[in-house]
């Protein structure tokens, strides 16, 4: 393979400016919530441009889409570049849209020099990713993988009540073709980091080894509505009071078990939410993320203990449902060989990574080889409109992913 081959930094760099315009934020980011309008737009110009970069396209039931281009054994399973399109509310320019468009950019390198594959080779785009309008996250590339049937992802519902098939259905992006029914030679997805590893080492590559487990729970904490000014302090089930500390708590447990444990309370909503009426019910969401799983099942009974002898304490009940589980995954070898070998080949600085966040890598490993390419990202700064990433490192990124590709669809 020629090390000296590479990809346009100019065309990739032009590419992710172009699909930052839609649903550009007024800080600098990016608002596009999976099957919104919005989401549409994207779709249909990275659509656009796959065909002019003559792939085809096809679309599976669950909104997944695959562009195609043909391998000299064309019988061959593919292999895949992809990752997704969606973004959080406050959003950045990179996540998810650079690993799309970073295997765009392979294909029109490969045919820039004519190089024909001996398999095919498909860049996607899966949907719903990030799990911000519809949860549980990563949900087509979990259908694709057998993880979630696609009925029951179909009903899932937004905070308007709007579900999930209906607004796939709206947007035109409900295909015909059976989810997961094609063979993946390997899977390879660019990705910024998402953290601050890579920039306090001074790399430009993470050669990411394998992605953290991850426990959600949602979390009903039921007390008392009563008078906030007639109510004496020892007469209240203040719930919101009880749900303070087990926002205290799942601090302590991500504090518990460094380096690598993180524990969050991403989302809170207080009943009745009335300046004098003492909150009789709070609905809160618990993320715990962990390489190793005993660590995080300990995590998982150390939060689950305390909140059993806090509802006794407080006599104020506390409901904990198990909303989503996805083990610890270790990506293949051989996959890993060819994103480090890709990197040693254009001269990058690299270094093996876990991946802290959840990727659609982490549910394609359980159905094909499977590696992620990491860059550095600003500060570790993402899920926010000030996420960054330069130039140069969107190239190199870009350039590995190319090589990594060209190893496992073997130019001929």
């Amino acid at each position: 393979m020629n090390k000296n081959l590479g990809i346009n930094s100019d065309r990739l760099w032009d590419s992710l400016m172009e699909m930052a315009k839609i649903g550009a934020t007024a800080n600098g980011g990016c608002c596009r919530l999976a099957l919104t309008d919005l989401d549409k737009e994207g779709r249909d110009l990275f659509v656009k441009w796959c065909k002019e970069a003559d792939c085809s396209v096809t679309v599976d039931a669950i909104g997944n889409v695959f562009a195609r281009r043909s391998g000299r054994q064309d019988a061959l399973p593919a292999v895949i570049a992809g990752s997704h399109l969606d973004t959080q509310p406050t959003g950045g320019k990179f996540d998810g849209v650079y690993g799309v468009l970073a295997g765009l950019e392979v294909v029109r390198t490969l045919d820039d020099h004519e190089i024909e594959t001996e398999s095919p080779v498909e860049v996607c785009v899966w949907s719903n990713e990030e799990g911000s309008r519809f949860s549980p996250p990563m949900m087509g590339s979990g259908v694709f993988a057998h993880v979630f049937e696609v009925d029951e992802i179909r009903a899932k519902r937004d905070i308007d009540d709007s579900t999930f098939g209906e607004e796939l259905d709206r947007i035109g992006y409900a295909g015909k073709l059976t989810v997961g029914d094609r063979a993946v030679g390997a899977y390879f997805e660019a990705h910024i980091e998402q953290g601050p590893i890579l920039e306090n080492q001074g790399k430009v590559i993470g050669v990411v080894t394998g992605g953290h487990g991850q426990r959600w729970h949602e979390i009903t904490v039921t007390g008392q509505e009563s008078h906030a000014g007639p109510t004496p302090m020892s007469h209240r089930y203040d719930a919101l009071v009880t749900a303070s500390q087990i926002v205290s708590k799942v601090n302590q447990i991500g504090h518990a078990y460094p380096p690598h444990a993180c524990a969050t309370v991403g989302s809170m909503q207080v009943s009745p939410n009335s300046r004098n009426v003492i909150p009789g019910s709070v609905f809160l969401t618990v993320d715990m993320r962990h390489p190793e799983d005993p660590v995080l099942t300990r995590m998982d009974v150390d939060l689950k203990e305390f909140c059993h002898d806090l509802a006794i304490k407080t006599k104020v009940a506390i409901d904990i449902e198990d909303f989503w589980y996805s083990p610890p995954t270790a990506f293949d070898e051989g996959c890993i060989a060819a994103v480090r070998k890709g990197a040693n080949a254009k001269g990058y600085s690299h270094m093996d990574i876990v991946s802290g966040a959840g990727h659609d890598a982490i549910y394609m490993a359980r159905v094909a080889p499977t590696s992620m390419i990491f860059i550095p990202c600003e500060g570790g700064l993402s899920h926010n409109e000030l996420e960054a990433a330069t130039k140069d490192d969107c190239a190199a990124g870009c350039n590995v992913l190319l090589h990594a590709v060209l190893d496992k669809a073997k130019p001929s």
